[in-house]
């Protein structure tokens, strides 16, 4: 029995082993085209670099300089920190209303919110452009609104999750010692949902920092763009598209997410598994 389980274990690690491998090819390949000439990205994109192919980073400065880059690197981090601020923030209070005010208002939210990841996001897009051009959404700070709505019904049930874990007399403990509703939530509360913050916040953050369709759709590209709508407007007229850049650029979009991903990803197992302790 104990051979069985060493023989297994081994099998499983070696499967997991190639399928990272095969994973990790086409980030490997998307890095190593980014030092490439333009011409050989197409010829041979799956060559390994040579000193007749090496461009050496013409690439990421005609990406920076060309494109604007860093102007579309701004304006993401800024709808990506803004926007996971208000879901984090709003999301957690109504996750807290809904889990200690039992009311049929109250349940009747949480079903709303729950439908909501139920409801393609095709179904609404098309509506949603016009509405957004009508209040004025279409700017970095409107459409931190935007994806409060779309990001609320994940993070609203994670939330519930772990608030239903929290006994409740810690609260009323302190509402008698004179604090107010806010002030028991954010002195007590919300400390104690750290774990479900963070992961919550690592799962709002890789969505909203590699999403294309909701900012093409909303935001006034004339003015704005983040680093996936760049890279799309990389191509230019005729079909012709500068595969040299666009490599470069996808680097300096993938590679950060990347590494906050693995330096994050523990306090997403962390926080699924608190919040998923009453749920």
């Amino acid at each position: 029995m104990q051979q069985t389980r060493k023989l297994l274990s081994t099998l499983g690690t070696v499967v997991f082993s190639i399928l990272s491998v095969i994973w990790l090819c086409p980030i490997f390949v998307v890095i190593m085209d980014s030092f490439k000439k333009r011409d050989y990205i197409q010829q041979a994109p799956f060559e390994l670099l040579t000193n007749d192919t090496f461009a050496q980073f013409a690439n990421y400065i005609a990406a920076l300089r060309k494109y604007h880059l860093l102007e579309s690197v701004g304006w993401t981090v800024f709808i990506t920190i803004g926007s996971v601020i208000v879901i984090l923030v709003c999301t957690s209070m109504c996750a807290w209303f809904i889990t200690r005010v039992k009311s049929r208002v109250s349940r009747f939210i949480y079903l709303l919110c729950v439908f909501s990841m139920v409801v393609p996001f095709q179904m609404v897009m098309f509506t949603l452009s016009l509405t957004a051009d009508r209040l004025h959404l279409n700017t970095p700070w409107g459409i931190i609104i935007v994806y409060l709505g779309f990001g609320a019904g994940l993070a609203v049930f994670m939330f519930c999750g772990f608030v239903k874990s929290i006994p409740i007399e810690i609260e009323e403990a302190a509402l008698i010692d004179g604090a107010s509703p806010l002030r028991a939530f954010f002195s007590i509360v919300l400390p104690i949902m750290k774990p479900t913050y963070i992961s919550v916040g690592i799962l709002e953050t890789m969505w909203i920092w590699n999403d294309f369709l909701l900012p093409y759709l909303v935001l006034d590209t004339n003015k704005y763009k983040t680093i996936s709508i760049v890279i799309q407007f990389m191509k230019g007229s005729y079909g012709r598209i500068d595969m040299g850049a666009i490599m470069a650029a996808l680097v300096l979009a993938v590679i950060p997410v990347i590494v906050f991903y693995l330096a994050a990803q523990k306090y997403i197992v962390k926080g699924v598994a608190a919040g998923a302790v009453k749920g």
